[in-house]
């Protein structure tokens, strides 16, 4: 009987100048050699691509697909790290987040990592298909953060968008100054402020949720940016579920996440 695979890439990027990891599922459906949508899940601060089998989600892909409940897909997990997915610096570094928290963040282009080179690599790689129509993206915390704001600023890729406890803020805090050099540059990749300025297609479907007892009340940001999406008439929904801001939240939603990416 065929099961499913993850597989575990080295990946080195031009772009960064250093070897990145990306895991990837493979449905036991994927050597009947057709081509499969591809969900791409981001992970949160201080993780990496393996949250492709910490979470289970390889496991509860398998089951729903078992189950008839959502259709084979390709799930691709690329590490990252703490960078928030976006074009911080020219060049890649490691810096000490301000205050005491210990914390070090990742800046450089990352968001052109992800883009130009890990998306392309997987098309190339793997039987997927290539549009957006076959393409998804979601993530959660910082990561969810990160799906919105490529999703938003590349609609030609994506056709849907989770943000799972996304880390959605509703003004420039101080811990964020080491990713923006100015407010316009926190602006530019803010999912509210680009979601307000600008025209997003009708044919991007959105999912938000949080946790009630979310500690960073990221509730709050995905209820703005649900509001501003209903009212340019984009198909979004925004859930508030029993929880916190931890993995167990997510892990408690995931199988709902799974059916929204690849149920039509």
């Amino acid at each position: 009987m065929k099961k499913s695979t993850v597989k575990h890439i080295n990946f080195y990027s031009k772009i960064l100048n250093k070897t990145m990891g990306i895991n990837v599922y493979l449905p036991k459906e994927y050597d009947n050699m057709h081509p499969l949508p591809v969900l791409y899940f981001l992970h949160g601060r201080s993780g990496d691509e393996t949250i492709l089998t910490e979470l289970k989600i390889d496991e509860i892909a398998d089951k729903l697909i078992e189950q008839n409940k959502i259709s084979p897909l390709i799930i691709v997990c690329p590490r990252i790290e703490n960078s928030r997915g976006i074009n911080s610096s020219p060049t890649c570094k490691e810096i000490l987040s301000p205050g005491d928290s210990g914390i070090m963040i990742n800046v450089g282009r990352y968001e052109d990592y992800f883009i130009k080179e890990v998306i392309p690599f997987i098309d190339q790689t793997f039987y997927t298909i290539p549009t957006k129509n076959g393409r998804y993206l979601g993530g959660i915390s910082a990561g969810g953060y990160a799906a919105l704001h490529n999703s938003f600023r590349h609609q030609e890729l994506f056709s849907k968008v989770g943000g799972h406890m996304p880390a959605i803020e509703l003004t420039l805090e101080p811990e964020d100054i080491p990713y923006f050099q100015d407010r316009a540059m926190w602006e530019k990749y803010d999912p509210i402020t680009i979601a307000k300025n600008n025209m997003i297609t009708k044919e991007l479907k959105v999912y938000l949720d949080a946790g009630n007892h979310d500690e960073g009340r990221f509730y709050e940001g995905c209820k703005f940016l649900h509001k501003i999406l209903k009212e340019k008439g984009i198909e979004s929904q925004n859930d508030v579920y029993e929880g916190h801001h931890n993995i167990e939240y997510i892990q408690s939603n995931l199988e709902k996440y799974l059916i929204f990416y690849t149920n039509h």
